[in-house]
């Protein structure tokens, strides 16, 4: 397939099927953060109404930088991955209502990597950037490497390059993003990558513990004695994650009770 017929068809799917998010409604640099990362690791419709909800509690970076971290958190539950929320807040910290419209600045944030700066920089500025992640990768798999396994985001990166739309990148991505959705929807050529990282099932796992331990100290200050009785994990998997919970600065102890 040639680059324009490619383009053509991206586009064309987007016209007649692109998807309608709030955060696709807004340049503001904030919101469309809170957007990125509370997609990082949760699908677009569920994240609707928790970043409507989390807006409302902390409408701007600063007050989000000026909120308690316990609120914080508990306004996240039901997310997951409740390091996102910290460094969520820590990045709004240090930028407060200003913004820096900047790639290796923004990437310097807390929890910011290279994709989520992109992001930032072609969602509220409309700045051509090159990134990548899972749904531009299955589109370009599917298209270009249909017939390959294994293949490394080197190959892509230069097809995503020449293909980008330099004078409206923001509504290009959404239509890469869109298109790659119907994808996986259907065969997910993800799979293919070198880069896939299939996720771990929930139920059971380390996470869903580090979920329910911190879910209980965020309802009210409590003893480790306390959390082996509530959860009745082993005491060795309920010491390390308190002692994790804590690295991360994410709880803290006074005398013999963990609370946030």
């Amino acid at each position: 397939m040639t680059l324009k017929k490619f383009q053509k068809t991206i586009r064309e799917y987007y016209k007649n099927h692109k998807r309608d998010f709030p955060w696709r409604h807004t340049k503001n640099p904030y919101k469309i953060l809170v957007s990125e990362v509370m997609l990082q690791q949760t699908q677009a419709p569920r994240v609707v109404p928790r970043y409507n909800s989390f807006l409302k509690k902390f409408p701007t970076a600063k007050a989000l930088a000026n909120a308690n971290l316990s609120d914080v958190l508990q306004e996240w539950q039901g997310l997951g991955y409740n390091r996102r929320a910290l460094y969520l807040k820590q990045a709004a910290e240090k930028v407060q209502n200003r913004f820096p419209k900047d790639f290796k600045t923004l990437t310097s944030l807390p929890g910011i990597g290279p994709c989520t700066a992109a992001d930032i920089m072609i969602f509220a500025w409309n700045i051509p950037m090159v990134a990548i992640e899972t749904n531009i990768r299955s589109v370009f798999i599917h298209f270009f490497f249909k017939n390959r396994e294994k293949v490394h985001d080197k190959e892509i990166l230069p097809l995503v390059e020449k293909t980008l739309d330099k004078k409206n990148p923001r509504e290009w991505v959404w239509a890469l993003f869109d298109y790659g959705t119907f994808l996986k929807e259907r065969e997910n050529p993800s799979r293919k990558s070198l880069h896939h990282a299939k996720q771990t099932k929930f139920i059971g796992s380390h996470r869903q513990k580090r979920s329910k331990i911190l879910k209980l100290i965020l309802e009210k200050p409590r003893t480790e004695k306390e959390i082996l009785t509530q959860t009745k994990f082993e005491k060795e998997t309920v010491s390390k994650i308190l002692s994790d919970l804590q690295k991360e600065g994410l709880i803290k102890k006074t005398r013999n009770k963990f609370f946030v």
